[in-house]
């Protein structure tokens, strides 16, 4: 498994622990070890013309998933093919903002969007209330296994 984290975001941010959250994720989803996939943490303004030139909506957006192979969650007897997901690309200053209002760490917005973005190279969905109560209901349990698996670490 190749989990490529590039910071050009100017904001300095712990690519350990999204390292670590996307090795459980793809342990929890069956993701095969053989998957790669590319986390790049860009400033505003380029974050802002990827938002534009790919959704074609103004101002800087939070995450965009970028898939590739078009991969699924595989299942514990079937894992995910090996391929190459996709790209995450994620903006910390957005995020910083999204979770001083959320009233909590900029890592545990990071993270949210981060297991986000994954769902969505997967095939996950947010467009009809079913896909949203999925797709958010498993991005809530692959949130929570990250964090026991990170309470287990530290003990």
């Amino acid at each position: 498994m190749t989990i490529e984290i590039t910071n050009e975001s100017g904001v300095d941010v712990d690519e350990t622990v999204l390292l670590r959250l996307m090795e459980n994720s793809f342990a929890e989803l069956h993701v095969s070890p053989d998957a790669d996939v590319a986390i790049l943490l860009v400033d505003e303004g380029a974050m802002e013309a990827l938002h534009v030139q790919w959704m074609d909506e103004p101002g800087p957006t939070d995450v965009l998933s970028f898939p590739m192979d078009e991969l699924r969650p595989g299942t514990e007897d079937q894992p995910t093919a090996p391929g190459l997901l996709g790209d995450i690309v994620l903006c910390p200053q957005v995020a910083q903002t999204q979770a001083e209002t959320a009233g909590h760490p900029t890592i545990d917005e990071l993270i949210m969007l981060t297991t986000h973005g994954l769902l969505h190279l997967l095939g996950f969905d947010h467009a009809e209330p079913d896909e949203e109560r999925e797709m958010f209901g498993l991005q809530r349990d692959l949130i929570v296994a990250f964090r026991v698996s990170e309470k287990r670490r530290a003990s």
